[in-house]
């Protein structure tokens, strides 16, 4: 343990410049002339000068105008909204200049209005949507004065060493609390916190006002995140305004919230990373399940084994291979019995997204690709053709040798009213868009029901996975890392092992990768081993890919060619995929091609 004084207090360090000189600093102490704007129009990507009205410079206490001030514009007949991005610039001579309309106040400062531009180049968007992100959601006409909020009560051995250097990848067990890296971060004074929902950061962020620091919870604490505090939030927080960052935390980096399904597609994590690297401070992801793109960015640590066994719940796995494929129910009587009795359970079956799997009739073995372990279907009667990598063999089961394959469809109509029946009491469900019956010991649902927030008095102790292997096998590149993150979210939920919560998990893949590693506690193991075939496959983050998908897909990609180094692979499912082995030329190759009137995403990874 190491000691930064004995009460956690917000302070100001002598280090710092004064309350006065940084508002100089922010403030020019006289008004420009001509102004440059991006209009907040995302079809218009260039920029304008305008006059600043004299009567604005004449009455300087009313108007503050800097880079990143919003305004007010005429553009082609009618009034925009639009963002200062330089002032004084040189304008094209013989230009008749118009004059700003109105000032509306703050807006994102100039490291956010370039890190804006980064991510609309970096994933092929307009920059106009991240500065409407990073802008406040009511104006703000006047800041708060400047301040570094610190903790200096006691923090932590290990969690200092987390914040050194460039930063690390912090593998943390589900159970665990990772509480000590928050204090280690507003340790370095006004830490930008990132977690993947609005509940966890509502959490986090009356926790750290317990311990006596000021928070700034985005989107409504705007003006107090410029001026200096704990920054807390989800995405959208990692263009949040924040005034001398010390240091930026992502929680549960591996969570698929972090990526915008909207193009732009960018990714916060990496946005965090880079934010981070401009700031010159340190940059800490934390997860119990660390995806791949993390560890190639930053140097993994990682618990005793030991530690990291005991924060995992315990790990039952039903063995379903000796069951026939043809009468194979959705509750095994294993599962059945484990159900009963007066702890709260959790029964998930995400029924979205579901996939036909083939197991041998003979054996019961579950057919998957020999290169990446994807599910695979049959396409005729000599070809099982993997719908991750594209591999083809033949409809040969790799167990036995036997050719009868059938298949196994995952969900079951009036899963429920099974469940019932089989326990002899009432079940609850819970799915994204409808709950009943919250108050059963037993729900089914999907994974929803893992993400909500139980009472502490009505937690579940053991949640049970009815069809894992639609997890461990379906086409995504990253279903293996999602699986993982599965796991780790159920375990969560339900505690670690000492408390007696347990997982259970019904499969005809018992020996697979991922539940050996949840089995065992072993996270940091499968990400290496995920790392290994990602490089092997040639998958990202080794190679920078881009999915392209919409009506206007297949004129995109008809107009792109074959341009050399690229890889284009498609279409499927509606879809194209293409990779190269340097950014740079993906997106000098996709950027230079018209996308056409229709609708058309680009997903860059």
């Amino acid at each position: 343990m190491g000691s930064r004084g004995r009460t956690p207090i917000g302070s100001q360090t002598s280090s710092r410049p004064s309350a006065s000189e940084l508002r100089e600093a922010l403030i020019p102490s006289t008004l420009p002339a001509v102004v440059r704007v991006r209009p907040d129009v995302a079809a218009v990507v260039r920029t304008f000068d305008y006059l600043v009205p004299e009567t604005w410079r004449a009455s300087r206490s009313d108007v503050e105008l800097r880079v990143g001030s919003r305004v007010r514009i005429e553009l082609h007949g009618r009034r925009v909204a639009g963002w200062v991005t330089e002032l004084d610039p040189t304008s094209p001579a013989g230009v008749e200049l118009r004059p700003l309309k109105k000032w509306s106040g703050h807006g994102p400062d100039a490291a956010t209005i370039k890190l804006s531009e980064w991510i609309g180049e970096t994933w092929l968007g307009a920059a106009t949507k991240l500065l409407r992100t990073a802008s406040p959601a009511r104006n703000v006409y006047r800041l708060r004065a400047p301040k570094v909020e610190t903790y200096r009560g006691e923090t932590q051995a290990w969690a200092d060493a987390a914040f050194e250097g460039q930063g690390s990848v912090q593998l943390v067990a589900p159970a665990a609390d990772r509480w000590p890296l928050v204090l280690s971060a507003a340790a370095r004074g006004n830490p930008l916190l990132l977690v993947p929902t609005v509940e966890a950061a509502a959490q986090l962020a009356g926790r750290v006002r317990r311990a006596g620091l000021h928070v700034a919870l985005m989107p409504d604490d705007w003006d107090r995140a410029a001026s200096g505090a704990v920054v807390i939030g989800t995405r959208a927080a990692a263009v949040a305004p924040t005034h001398a960052l010390g240091a930026v935390v992502v929680f549960d980096e591996h969570d698929e919230a972090w990526r915008e399904e909207r193009t732009p597609t960018w990714n916060a994590r990496e946005v965090a990373i880079e934010r981070a690297r401009r700031a010159g401070v340190p940059c800490v992801l934390v997860s119990p399940a660390p995806s791949v793109d993390a560890v190639v960015a930053l140097p993994m640590s990682e618990p005793e084994r030991a530690i990291q066994h005991q924060g995992w719940p315990t790990l039952e796995i039903i063995d379903r291979r000796s069951e026939p494929p043809g009468r194979l129910g959705l509750f095994s009587e294993p599962l059945a019995r484990s159900l009963a009795g007066t702890e709260r359970v959790a029964c998930i079956l995400n029924r979205t997204g579901r996939v036909r799997l083939l197991a041998c009739v003979a054996c019961g073995e579950l057919a998957s690709c020999d290169d990446c372990g994807g599910a695979v279907r049959q396409i005729d009667d000599t070809t099982l053709t993997c719908g991750r990598c594209g591999l083809e063999r033949p409809p040969v089961c790799a167990s036995c040798g036997r050719t009868h394959l059938k298949n196994l469809v995952l969900g079951i109509r009036r899963a429920r009213e099974e469940l019932s029946a089989l326990l002899g009491e009432p079940v609850g469900e819970m799915t994204a868009s409808s709950l009943d019956g919250a108050s059963a010991r037993v729900m089914i649902g999907t994974e929803a029901l893992l993400r909500a927030q139980q009472p502490r008095d009505r937690r579940f102790r053991s949640v049970a996975f009815l069809d894992f292997d639609q997890h461990l096998t379906a086409i995504r590149q990253s279903a293996e890392a999602d699986a993982m993150a599965l796991l780790a979210l159920a375990a969560r939920q339900v505690g670690d092992r000492r408390s007696g919560a347990r997982l259970l998990v019904q499969t005809r893949l018992p020996e697979h990768r991922v539940l050996n590693a949840a089995l065992h506690g072993d996270a940091g193991s499968l990400t290496a081993s995920l790392k290994d075939q990602a490089e092997a496959m040639g998958w990202p983050p080794m190679v920078a890919q881009a999915e392209v998908s919409g009506a206007g897909a297949g004129d995109f990609v008809e107009r792109l060619g074959r341009p050399l180094g690229l890889t284009i692979l498609g279409p499927r499912d509606g879809a194209w995929v293409i990779r190269s082995h340097d950014r740079a030329t993906l997106l000098a190759e996709l950027g230079q091609i018209d996308r056409g009137d229709q609708r058309l995403r680009i997903a860059l990874h």
